[in-house]
């Protein structure tokens, strides 16, 4: 029997964009243990990329995205 999924809210941080969005984590998991576990790309449902910059404008807003592990400088539930 697989185990159940929740989604979690997350806002990530790349040298480039700030991606909202959520990942599917096993319920009492951490994102760090997602992150731990993850091997080349996130995947990323209901999907916003805005501009980094404070203020900055949304340019992309899909139901499924996937997002380099190698550019994410930061990633926090949110």
């Amino acid at each position: 029997m697989p185990a159940e999924e929740s989604r979690t809210r997350v806002i990530i941080f790349t040298g480039s964009y700030r991606v909202k969005g959520y990942i599917a984590l096993i319920p009492g998991a951490r994102v760090t243990d997602y992150m731990a576990e993850a091997k080349t790309f996130i995947a990323v449902t209901d999907a916003e990329v805005w501009e980094l910059a404070i203020g900055g404008r949304q340019l992309l807003a899909v139901p499924f995205l996937d997002v380099n592990c190698e550019h994410i400088q930061i990633i926090a539930p949110g």
